[in-house]
Formats: structure tokens, C-alpha cells, sequence
């Protein structure tokens, strides 16, 4: 009997969503449609043991007691079991090198001390390796242990520093102040927003409104472009920082929130775009650029970089496979994407602020959906594919 491979890179949000619904729903309804003529098995590829609840990161970087690495971690091993070997595999690994011709992936195991690689063939390839940020403190690149040696080192250096700055004024950078005005209120917190104003895809109104919440928790906010153009040290604490006015600051803690970059550094140029993202040849069905590839989430060139571009693209991904494999119609709506103002970022266990599908919220909104726990019991949901348990 045939074996058709459909391979998973990437094991976040994105990753874990496309490889419990594949197993759920699209693998039963491929071997209906087609007699049971052929094998589908998903391979899962993974650069860490672990997932890393990374919308939580802002709070579990500023105290280990608040959401501890047993909540924040959770192991991928356990996530699977309910499928058989031969319908699932997961293998820990980075992905280093694709051969197109040969439909081959290189991974590079990242818990080794040598370097070992393996080879992974794939029928059909679903690219879902996300975006990594400039900082370790906000998700996984590589092993989950380097993400956890960079939040020790903070836990170890935020309660003796004096002097914070954060480079970022998105909902990573205003979030993060936010925590550690309220944990820590001696200390001096400098946030630069790298613009004219903080969170720029929500509304100018809303904009000043952070910016008055954070002013009010004492965190000295600096727009006018000013940046950070080098660390001297390289390190998050005790370094110097020369910004782009030609002054420079010695600070305690540096805490880079700037941005991401896509993890598609393994994949021929000819599949991605200009910044780097794969091409989504159609956005419609996240088909990608060439046959049988697929690309979801933030490595994806259609994404905004929002949970909502992932979970909304799981099921039309997904019937795209389908369709692809069985030639029969979708089994499920072509994606639509959510451009409406959408985002809500915690200022604080009690304050906060954002929108939703346009609509402003107030902070005690944005404090019952996010604020209070950062989401945190949606981990254990994402890890087991609880929410998409129904087709």
C-alpha cells in the first residue's frame, strides 16, 4: 500500500493546530474519498521538546511565581499519543536544509552536542516554522532550555536593577512594561516606541491611552524614532547601548522587543518573498509556491503576525490538502482574513487596552479576557489540539 508523507515544520500555534486537525479530520476523510488505497502519516517536526506559550511571555519573563515554567513549558511527547505510530511521528530537530528535487528535508537534532542530522521525505510539506524575535525571552529558537536560560537570567537581574529600557513599542515591548512597572516600582523604565507613537495598528486614540497607563505606573516613554542601534555587550544586563541620536546608556537591564524576522532560512530563495516569507500563491487556500507546499502562520507571506491568521487558516489549509489528494470538492470555506482592528494588550494585571473586530474595549474588557492570566490556560488546549476538535 502507498505512503504518503505529510510533513509538519513547525511545532507553535500554527504547527500543532495544522497536525491534530490533518490526524483528526483530513487523514480520515482522505482514506474514505480515496478506498483506503494509500497511507497518510503526519511527521511533526520540532526544533524543542516543548511548546513555549509565547503570548504569555511579557508576564513570564518579569516573575517566575506569576506563570511558572510548568504552565509556560508544556512537553510535546504527550500531545500525540492517541494516534498510532504509523499515522504520526514527531521528530526534534531543526530544520537546516530542503531539497526540492529530491522532496527531502536535512534536521539538525538540537539537543545533541555533536552534530547529528537526519533526513525527512516528504509527499506533501506544510511550512508552519513561524518568525523568530531578537531576544530568546519571547519564543523558541531551538531547544526550549536556551528560551528557559535567558528567562532565569532575567528572573536572576530584575529585582537589583535600577535602570530598564525596552526597545519596542508594540504589545510585546508595552506589555513588558507594564509588568515590571507593577512588580517593580523603584526601578527606572524607559520604553522606546521606535515611532511616533506606541502600538501602531490600533487607533491613535487608543495609542495615547496606553501611553497614559503607563505614564501613570511611572514608564518614561520616548517616541521620535530614537532606537537602539547597537548593544555593546551583546547581553541583556549590565550593558551599554548607544541609540541613534549618537548618546549612549548604561543600563541594568536591556530588553530588545523590536520585531521578528521568518524562520524560512532552510527554503530555496525562489519560495520566499523580498522580507522573506514564504509566498502564499493564493490566500485564499494557503497553497504556497510551488506544488504540494502549503504555508501557514507568521513564516507565511499572507500573515499579519496575529493568532487570528492562524487559527482561521487551519481548516482551509487543510482542505486544500484534501482537495489536492482526493480531487474532490473543499471541506471547508476558503480563508478570510480578519482586517479589522484587532488586538489587546495587558498594561498590568489590572489595566490594559485594545479592540476587537473594531470595536474599542475598555481596560476591565481587555483585564477579564487577557490581563488577569495572560491566557495561560489555552496552552494545554493548544498542545492537545483541543480546539479543533470538530471539524
Amino acid at each position: 500500500m502507498a505512503v504518503h508523507d505529510i510533513v509538519v515544520v513547525g511545532a507553535n500555534f500554527a504547527g500543532l493546530g495544522t497536525a491534530h486537525y490533518l490526524l483528526k479530520h483530513t487523514i480520515p476523510a482522505l482514506e474514505k474519498a480515496n478506498g483506503n488505497s494509500t497511507v497518510y502519516k503526519v511527521t511533526l517536526i520540532s526544533p524543542s521538546t516543548h511548546f513555549y506559550f509565547k503570548i504569555g511571555s511579557p508576564r513570564i519573563l518579569a516573575s517566575p511565581d506569576l506563570i511558572p515554567f510548568s504552565k509556560a513549558f508544556l512537553p510535546l511527547k504527550d500531545a500525540f499519543k492517541e494516534y498510532s505510530a504509523d499515522r504520526f511521528s514527531l521528530v526534534i530537530g531543526e530544520a537546516v536544509s530542503l531539497d526540492e528535487e529530491k522532496k527531502s528535508i536535512t534536521v539538525r537534532d538540537t539537543y545533541s552536542t555533536t552534530a547529528k542530522n537526519s533526513t525527512v521525505r516528504y509527499s506533501s510539506l506544510v511550512l508552519a516554522t513561524g518568525a523568530t524575535a531578537n531576544s530568546p525571552l519571547w519564543n523558541l529558537k531551538g531547544s526550549h532550555e536556551s528560551t528557559m536560560a535567558a528567562l532565569k537570567e532575567m528572573h536572576a537581574s530584575l529585582p537589583k536593577a535600577k535602570t530598564i529600557l525596552i526597545a519596542g513599542g508594540g504589545p510585546a515591548g508595552v506589555e513588558t512594561a507594564g509588568e515590571l512597572a507593577t512588580i517593580y516600582p523603584k526601578a527606572s523604565i524607559t520604553l522606546l516606541s521606535g515611532s511616533t507613537r506606541l502600538l501602531t495598528r490600533l487607533r491613535p486614540a487608543i495609542s495615547a491611552a496606553a501611553e497614559s497607563q503607563l505614564n501613570n505606573l511611572s514608564v518614561t516613554v520616548i517616541h521620535k524614532s530614537l532606537k537602539v542601534v547597537e548593544n555593546t555587550t551583546g547581553k541583556s544586563t549590565n550593558t551599554t547601548l548607544h541609540l541613534s541620536d549618537d548618546t549612549s546608556r548604561d543600563v541594568d537591564i536591556y530588553i530588545d522587543a523590536t520585531g521578528t524576522r521568518p524562520n524560512s532560512d532552510f527554503l530555496p530563495p525562489h519560495w520566499l518573498t523580498k522580507s522573506g516569507h514564504v509566498r502564499t500563491e493564493d490566500k485564499l487556500t494557503l497553497r504556497g509556491p510551488v506544488s504540494s507546499v502549503y504555508a501557514i502562520g507568521d513564516v507565511a507571506g499572507y500573515s499579519l503576525g496575529n493568532i487570528f491568521d492562524i487559527n482561521d487558516a487551519v481548516r482551509p489549509m487543510c482542505s486544500s490538502i484534501y482537495q489536492d489528494l482526493s480531487g474532490k470538492k473543499p471541506t471547508a470555506k476558503p480563508f478570510k482574513q480578519n482586517t479589522a482592528e484587532t488586538q489587546l494588550v495587558p498594561i498590568g494585571p489590572n489595566g490594559g487596552v485594545g479592540a476587537v473586530f473594531g470595536w474599542k474595549l475598555p481596560a476591565f474588557a481587555v483585564k477579564m479576557i487577557k490581563s488577569k492570566d495572560f491566557m495561560i490556560g489555552q496552552a494545554p488546549k493548544t498542545v492537545s489540539g483541543e480546539q479543533f476538535a470538530k471539524a
